[in-house]
């Protein structure tokens, strides 16, 4: 085990973790996204509900989002742990000099990595504190569909995206995961090795696609329900 312990400590082993981690992420968002997006339907939240209610109880789902949580503590944790090795390391002055020229290369994604993945922390804290614990907890109202009886995770969903500050912070925090998305997406096959001038490019396309689509689904579900429901 000590092979594995130098090399998840190492930098290249830290790297590793970030890109499987943040991989695991991405495709969770995507799923993510599509379950939220019965949030648009004309139903008041019958849908979403139902659909809650399942991710919550089945055996499968509930077993996969044991690994979510891991995945996201890890992801953050090597996070800091890179950004804290990397400010170290600029403590020599050529090291400085070498940063100098390759900042006016990177982007500013790349360059403020750190930074934005703190902005999104803080969103996930906010974002479970107020729906995850509520459905932990068990402090949901229940509504009854066709005899089954559900907790109404639409209502306190419907009641925050109608705060206009909240739904500012959200679009906030989506254009902050896009930025987070566009630089992380391509690092993360780069750094795994699965990178290829011929398949490169089509990869930065991906991630281009996916770091504008996805955040702009999510921030137009707020902006919808506010302004149209």
């Amino acid at each position: 085990m000590n092979w594995l312990t130098r090399f998840l400590t190492s930098s290249i082993g830290q790297k590793t973790v970030m890109s499987l981690s943040g991989l695991f992420l991405i495709t969770f968002l995507l799923v993510h996204l599509i379950g939220n997006l019965q949030l648009l339907l004309p139903d008041e939240g019958r849908a979403f509900n139902e659909y809650a209610e399942f991710m919550t109880n089945n055996p499968v789902i509930k077993t996969t989002s044991y690994l979510l949580y891991a995945s996201f503590l890890l992801h953050a944790i090597q996070g800091f742990a890179l950004w804290w090795q990397n400010r170290q390391a600029r403590g020599t002055e050529g090291y400085a000099v070498k940063r100098t020229r390759a900042v006016k290369t990177n982007s500013f994604a790349s360059r403020y990595m750190a930074a934005l993945g703190t902005i999104i922390l803080v969103f996930l804290v906010l974002h479970l504190y107020q729906f995850w614990l509520q459905t932990k907890l068990g402090l949901l109202e229940s509504v009854t569909y066709d005899d089954l009886e559900v907790g109404n995770l639409y209502l306190p969903i419907y009641e925050v995206f109608h705060n206009p500050l909240f739904v500012i912070f959200y679009i906030f925090s989506m254009i902050v995961v896009g930025l987070h998305l566009w630089h992380g997406f391509q690092s993360a096959f780069q750094t795994l090795g699965l990178n290829h001038k011929k398949y490169t490019p089509l990869i930065k396309g991906m991630g281009a696609v996916y770091s504008i689509v996805v955040p702009l689904g999510f921030a137009a579900i707020p902006v919808y329900i506010f302004l149209f429901t």
